[in-house]
């Protein structure tokens, strides 16, 4: 099948991109650590010695830096639908978090641990119609503050992805009913044209 002439274009813009490129040569699995890496040296959310739980973690640029910053003493869960390569370190469960019984892993593996830093850069896959995109989504959004609202200690943290549009502000306000401070940032790293914002929120209320 011919590719299109939009997806052509979205590769050539790729390959040029000067994100990949930079995450090729250091060694870094995708574009997406430079996001965290910033967000992480604005808002100090990747603490020596911390509990983390990656969501949607494929292909594990996210998890990457994670366990690099939390060190030997922190620990990196991650979970994803799609398969990933192993990371040192990081201890990763394939399964769709939609469903119970892979969280149910997951809460198995954290115990009684309690985490600091709950991060999704969950995305669905794409059906090019934006309102179902959306719907989409918010829905991972809403599941991921459910999960945090069951795991974080007290003071921990939530990092999440979300798109500007429907059901953004109704998000929003929960994430402000859930924890005492909520920051939005885009990365220098999301592209200008994607409609991606990140929500932190920090501090259970």
């Amino acid at each position: 099948m011919k590719r299109t002439r939009t997806s052509k274009a979205w590769m050539r813009e790729h390959i040029n991109d000067t994100y990949v490129q930079l995450a090729k040569k250091e060694g870094w699995r995708s574009r997406a650590a430079f996001k965290l890496m910033e967000m992480d040296d604005k808002d100090k959310l990747l603490k020596p010695g911390e509990v983390v739980v990656d969501l949607g973690a494929t292909p594990g640029g996210w998890s990457q830096v994670a366990v690099k910053r939390v060190g030997d003493g922190g620990l990196v869960f991650a979970l994803d639908l799609l398969e990933m390569e192993p990371i040192h370190g990081v201890q990763f469960i394939q399964g769709d978090f939609r469903e119970d019984d892979v969280l149910q892993q997951l809460e198995e593996k954290l115990g009684e641990r309690r985490v600091g830093l709950v991060m999704s850069d969950m995305a669905p896959n794409m059906s090019g119609v934006p309102l179902v995109d959306q719907a989409r989504i918010m829905h991972l959004a809403e599941l991921g503050l459910e999960f945090s609202r069951a795991h974080l200690k007290p003071e921990g943290a939530f990092l999440v992805k979300v798109f500007q549009g429907t059901d953004y502000e109704t998000f929003l306000g929960q994430m402000r009913a859930t924890f005492k401070t909520v920051a939005v940032r885009k990365p220098d790293a999301s592209r200008d044209r994607s409609p991606e914002l990140y929500l932190l929120g920090r501090t259970l209320r």
